[in-house]
């Protein structure tokens, strides 16, 4: 990719993502552009957390996010979202943010912010794992499947180098954990509730197929119904998305219809800047 080209793909998921307020406690996202059928899931996460971030002060960040999603958005359509102020305390700020399409709730967040301060740390540690730059830039190009590759458009504005194997259309079974290395394809914002809202982003990327490896089956094969049904994300330091980071992720359980996924995120330098967790419907298609 193109410096002018990742520039202006950057410059676009900052555009989407950001919030337009209408009235006091109520903002409108914007679409995605070319889009069709249903919204992914990681726009409405983080248009929703920008909102909840528009009525915080600045020294608090976020550290933490529960969102469920109850019906799927149409591309089609603007997306509101009512924001209510649960609390505001010395140290934490809690919100509630309810995403609308047609005055029907399509997905509920509750945010929490925290002003900054030290204590106790640890984490886990970075994998060995090959850097990023011994490893081939993924093209995008859906590895032969048209859905995979047309989902993939919206990842322009970054850069990815998966460790293999990684996303295979038709993988063969394989337990353990799938990895990812991501940076932005060009400098990003400098506002850290948008830093933030990419990194939510990107948190509902390759989660559920990790919940099909093992099984050997491709998640857009049309084999089974696939869709997320809550998103769970710790931010335990703000990510600088220039640089590359390295998103782990795995499934721990599936059964029911349904699977366990999460993931941790890694800095450049080793740091466990962020955990994320995710249950999703992976319901088998019944032939007619």
């Amino acid at each position: 990719m193109s410096c002018t080209s990742g520039t202006d793909a950057v410059a676009a998921l900052a555009t989407l993502l950001d919030v337009t307020p209408i009235e006091p406690d109520l903002f409108r996202g914007a679409r995605y552009t070319g889009g069709r059928g249903r919204v992914f899931g990681g726009q409405v996460v983080a248009q929703a957390l920008m909102s909840a971030y528009r009525t915080i002060g600045e020294d608090q960040p976020v550290h933490s996010l529960h969102a469920y999603f109850m019906r799927p958005g149409d591309e089609a359509l603007p997306i509101a979202y009512r924001t209510l102020a649960d609390y505001d305390g010395n140290s934490f700020s809690t919100r509630r943010v309810v995403a609308l399409q047609n005055d029907l709730p399509i997905l509920t967040m509750s945010a929490s912010f925290q002003r900054r301060e030290d204590g106790l740390e640890h984490g886990v540690a970075m994998p060995d794992v090959p850097p990023p730059e011994a490893l081939a830039e993924d093209d995008k190009s859906g590895g032969g499947s048209p859905i995979m590759a047309h989902f993939l458009k919206r990842f322009t504005a970054f850069e990815f180098r998966p460790i293999p194997p990684f996303g295979e259309p038709a993988p063969e079974a394989q337990p353990g954990p799938s990895r990812l290395w991501f940076r932005l394809a060009a400098p990003g914002p400098s506002d850290p509730a948008l830093q933030a809202a990419m990194l939510a982003y990107l948190s509902d990327f390759g989660l559920l197929t990790t919940a099909v490896l093992p099984h050997g089956i491709p998640l857009f094969g049309g084999r089974i119904q696939p869709a997320s049904l809550d998103h769970a994300l710790w931010l335990h330091a703000a990510p600088s998305l220039d640089q590359w980071h390295l998103f782990t992720m795995e499934s721990p359980w599936a059964g029911g219809g349904r699977a366990l996924t999460r993931g941790i995120f890694h800095a450049w330098d080793g740091r466990h800047i962020a955990s994320v967790a995710q249950e999703g419907l992976i319901r088998p298609v019944k032939a007619d």
